[in-house]
């Protein structure tokens, strides 16, 4: 088993809270890392594990051992129960809930389990997790699935289209998206090639038959179900005209290159969309990184129309951090330049160009770095 990053958070929220859900996407690893933990572990999905929960119900929440409860937004009626057993007996770290889809979970957790439960986030494999370097060069290109070709290669990108044709099929239908397999299909590749731009919901609209409205729903089913991550501007008043819209990103960049057709690194160079791909893996990696931290903040992007953007602002509440990303190995002067404009609009205390320059400069409040880098110092940095 790969260690994952995000499994001191795990035991922390446990020892504080008497429910923990741990949400991320399907086969992410949840349930990998739940069981490493111990305790009885039920797959709410099943009938069998149901009818077992059913009738071991009073013993196990009597009991003292974790209960590990998977896919739990796919058997409501378990909420009102672990409400009543955790008011009865409020002893910490007694459930575990795992979920694929964060609305259909969260609705139930905002019901039923309200002050009393605590959400953590597991995304696929990130960069500071895998245990070679065979295996950090690809991921980039596969992404993070410990089944999608990271680990082994071969699986790539076969996989992904499975897995998103899966998804579309059976899992989002289930999970009440209203729209058929083909028109998700449809959508999904929309998105790909959308991926890292202004969301234009009239416009994919127009082009699947569908009102903008309709559209807006769609996505946040994706969204919900860990496939796009929904970046918001930055607002500050600084009188000029900011856009309004968010930006999509695709959150697994395997997922993004199986889509659009790309095979093998060299490949991947090749496109003219590169930039883009490179930009969303680094935001990405900074985010889990942030959340592995168990950090509290809040991510934005910021563009003043016709002028300057950064790629990524994170708010710390005490600070903001201004990043913006390159696709190259020989950062220029004017590109901390520009930066540090942008960054000025919005009074960030630190200004970070990221590229893939093997040295790392530091200024005053500037630093020009690697990604490594960048994830290693979120790592160090106290929380």
């Amino acid at each position: 088993m790969v260690p994952r990053l995000i499994t001191p958070v795990v035991g922390d929220r446990l020892r504080q809270y008497p429910a923990v859900a741990l949400v991320g996407p399907r086969q992410c690893g949840k349930t990998t890392l739940a069981r490493s933990l111990g305790g009885e572990y039920f797959d709410l999905e099943q009938q069998t594990d149901r009818l077992r929960l059913d009738l071991q119900w009073e013993k196990l929440a009597a009991g003292n051992s974790l209960v590990i409860l998977d896919e739990a937004q796919a058997w409501p009626e378990v909420f009102d129960r672990l409400r009543g057993a955790i008011d009865q007996r409020r002893r910490m770290g007694r459930f575990l809930l795992l979920g694929s889809v964060s609305p259909a979970l969260m609705t139930q957790v905002s019901e039923s389990l309200a002050g009393r439960l605590s959400v953590v986030e597991i995304a696929p494999f990130t960069y500071g997790e895998l245990p070679t370097k065979a295996a950090r060069n690809r991921h980039w290109l596969c992404g993070g699935y410990p089944d999608g070709g990271v680990l082994a290669p071969r699986k790539y990108s076969q996989w992904q289209l499975d897995y998103l044709a899966l998804l579309s099929q059976r899992d989002l239908p289930n999970w009440g998206l209203p729209a058929k397999p083909q028109v998700t299909e449809r959508l999904l590749r929309m998105l790909a090639a959308m991926h890292g731009q202004i969301w234009n919901a009239s416009q994919i609209g127009q082009s699947l038959g569908l009102s903008y409205h309709t559209v807006n729903g769609y996505l946040d089913y994706l969204i919900g179900a860990f496939l796009i991550r929904r970046l918001s501007p930055y607002h500050v008043n600084v009188g000029k005209r900011l856009v309004k819209s968010p930006k999509l990103y695709w959150r697994d960049s395997g997922l993004l290159h199986a889509l659009l057709g790309v095979h093998d690194a060299k490949g991947l160079l090749d496109q003219p969309w590169v930039g883009a791909s490179w930009e969303g893996y680094v935001i990405e990696q900074v985010l889990n990184a942030i959340q592995q931290r168990d950090r509290v903040c809040q991510a934005y992007f910021h563009h003043v129309s016709g002028q300057h953007e950064i790629d990524l602002v994170l708010d710390f509440g005490s600070e903001v951090w201004a990043i913006e990303v390159k696709l190259t190995a020989s950062p220029q002067p004017q590109d901390l330049r520009r930066l540090d404009r942008a960054a000025d609009e919005i009074r960030a205390q630190k200004r970070i160009l990221v590229s893939q320059a093997r040295d790392v400069i530091e200024g005053n409040n500037q630093i020009s770095c690697n990604l490594p880098w960048l994830l290693m110092h979120l790592k160090q940095r106290p929380a």
